[in-house]
């Protein structure tokens, strides 16, 4: 009997390049400094460093699903913007239908709503993500061109379905009583649903982390990455870990979406669209497939955007793009990027 199991490669690192991999992890403190001085007033720098925080977090969880559907299944997906408009807009149903509990002023009703409508739309959109993969990802599975050409007629074909569906309008997304208006911090106003953003944010980066780091479905998932085709000689079905991924990225967006729409407080059909410029330069700087550079990617864009929109707004249209820029100009394969088995 052969030993199937899979185990971790460990490697020795030299010190030197153990702290340049660190490095990536300083520019959000490195950031935020550079904001505090720029902008003088503390009150001020915390108010938008917990929205930079908040819309950096928001953008992670429609990113994380993506760049880990890209870093296993090699695919390019344009139409990921199509789950999170959806997500909202289940997200925007289910919370109407809970109006009752929304508009109650007990935190626990209100939490619960969030949660239910949350739950609703991962399920949606995880569902869609199945017959997304099945139907139009699978046939062109290693050839970019024809994906982006198929995903991106998936999005403008669920984008018509909304109109069919929901209507063209947009819509107005009423965050639940108990995460509206604001906390006083000194002379700091912090929106309560920012905080919020925040925790549910890093919540999930430390579960992602911990699943793809300390479980078994993580470790295929990490040696799929490595070699796929040593894990599927091994008599693993890489094919459905595959469309699992894929789902959960799906789901992500879902999540993604409702969170989204609550920061926004409106909903259209082409938001995911909209949204999906932000998602791609984040991917891009954290380096396609990886979850920890998405993460930092996430944060720096949501800071940076805060940041110049109260220093400079017209330089705020820009700023993202630039900071991309930087990166790749620094480090072409982007923060973190995941290195494949020849």
């Amino acid at each position: 009997m052969s030993d199937t199991t899979i185990k971790p490669r460990i490697e020795r690192v030299p010190a030197t390049e153990q702290l340049v991999q660190k490095l990536p992890v300083l520019l959000v403190p490195v950031l935020a400094l550079a904001g505090l001085l720029a902008i003088g007033n503390p009150s001020t720098w915390l108010t938008l460093t917990v929205a930079g925080l908040a819309m950096g977090m928001m953008i992670f969880i429609m990113a994380s699903g993506l760049t880990v559907v890209f870093g296993l299944m090699d695919v390019i997906n344009f139409g990921h913007g199509a789950f999170v408009t959806v997500g909202a807009f289940v997200g925007f149903t289910v919370l109407a239908w809970l109006a009752g509990w929304t508009a109650s002023p007990s935190v626990l009703l209100n939490l619960s709503a969030l949660l239910v409508a949350i739950l609703a739309a991962m399920l949606i959109t995880g569902g869609l993500g199945y017959a997304f993969e099945r139907v139009i990802v699978k046939p062109v599975y290693g050839e970019h061109l024809k994906q982006i050409l198929v995903t991106m007629g998936g999005l403008i074909v669920a984008q018509q379905m909304i109109h069919v569906v929901w209507g063209p309008d947009e819509m107005h997304l009423s965050r639940p009583e108990a995460l509206q208006g604001s906390i006083v911090l000194g002379d700091a106003a912090i929106e309560k649903y920012r905080l919020v953003a925040v925790a549910i944010g890093l919540a999930l980066f430390l579960a992602m982390r911990h699943i793809l780091k300390n479980t078994k479905i993580g470790l295929l998932v990490r040696a799929g990455v490595e070699n796929g085709e040593m894990v599927e000689a091994l008599g693993y079905r890489v094919r459905r870990l595959f469309l699992i991924v894929f789902m959960t990225g799906s789901a992500l967006a879902g999540l993604g979406g409702v969170m989204w729409g609550l920061y926004q407080e409106t909903i259209t059909a082409h938001m995911g669209s909209e949204i999906m410029v932000l998602v791609f330069i984040v991917v891009i700087i954290g380096g396609l497939g990886s979850v920890e550079g998405c993460f930092i990617g996430a944060l720096l864009v949501g800071l940076l955007a805060n940041y110049t929109a109260f220093l400079a707004p017209k330089v705020a249209l820009i700023s993202t793009i630039a900071l991309m820029v930087a990166v790749l100009m620094w480090r072409p394969q982007g923060l973190y990027p995941v290195v494949k088995a020849k």
